[in-house]
């Protein structure tokens, strides 16, 4: 019961803050909506790289347009919806440094939410806008036996995916109490990784596939779940039915995240520890 207060707290306190955000935003709309889409634009170019590539060639790593595509909405998706919710958390590096953590750490809220909802940016929906617009294109393009069992994996799929980001989100923020100066390791996994997703596995050698499906499992987030819904075989033969374990690869990955914040609050003892 007192872990479900917590949480009730915990979104509650959310909720507020990133209200209070969105109110102020939206004070400015002309801004708002230059800022939307100016992260819509930065991401597009992205894409716009990938199809510049398919000019010269008509497959990377086996892979079509439409396939990429595919591969590229849903890492957009599920990183912009983590983005738009927690992204704010990679700002924990300056609280530590500047000591302004403390003023947070005295009020009735938890930490994590206070974090993870400062300075909320309704402007991220750019990212996820642009990643659902590249997705319904591929969508319209790919020859998909859509089965329930696929139709039900997309949505499982993108929900699962914004958990896994969110977990490194928070995994990174807590890597931060010690180093406390470290979000630019943070945007390695979490930018960075967003990037690699975008490209299909067999581009990449097979140490470095192992490593983000077993160690850091960011091809649950996308190749995995593509793999199964195209008929792809997955380059280290894992059977199809591995993808639906996705939830649960999220649940694991919250949860270990969640014990990292909390060890790494424990060791702070103000600025300067």
């Amino acid at each position: 019961m007192a872990e479900r207060g917590r949480l009730v707290a915990g979104a509650r306190a959310y909720g507020l803050i990133a209200g209070m955000w969105i109110r102020s935003t939206m004070a400015y709309r002309a801004s708002f909506a230059m800022t939307t889409f100016g992260s819509f634009a930065a991401t597009f170019f992205d894409f716009v790289a990938i199809m510049l590539m398919f000019s010269r060639v008509r497959a990377l790593g086996g892979w079509t347009l439409p396939e990429v595509a595919f591969l590229y909405g849903l890492s957009a998706i599920s990183f912009g919806l983590a983005d738009l919710v927690i992204g704010s958390m990679d700002r924990l590096g300056r609280r530590l440094r500047d000591g302004t953590l403390d003023a947070l750490l005295v009020r009735p809220a938890p930490i994590l939410a206070q974090v993870a909802a400062d300075r909320f940016a309704l402007r991220r929906l750019g990212r996820v806008t642009q990643g659902s617009l590249v997705l319904g294109w591929a969508l319209t393009r790919l020859d998909v036996d859509w089965s329930v069992g696929r139709l039900l994996l997309m949505p499982v799929a993108l929900l699962a995916g914004c958990g896994i980001f969110c977990a490194v989100f928070v995994a990174g923020a807590a890597f931060q109490f010690v180093a406390q100066d470290a979000a630019e390791v943070q945007n390695a996994f979490t930018y960075g990784g967003t990037t690699l997703l975008q490209y299909p596995p067999t581009v990449f050698g097979r140490e470095l596939v192992r490593g983000v499906t077993f160690v850091l499992p960011l091809a649950f987030v996308n190749w995995l779940p593509a793999s199964y819904i195209l008929g792809r075989p997955y380059p280290l033969d894992l059977p199809g039915w591995v993808a639906w374990t996705t939830p649960l690869v999220a649940a694991g990955c919250c949860a270990l995240a969640g014990l990292a914040w909390r060890a790494g609050l424990r060791s702070y003892r103000s600025t300067g520890s």
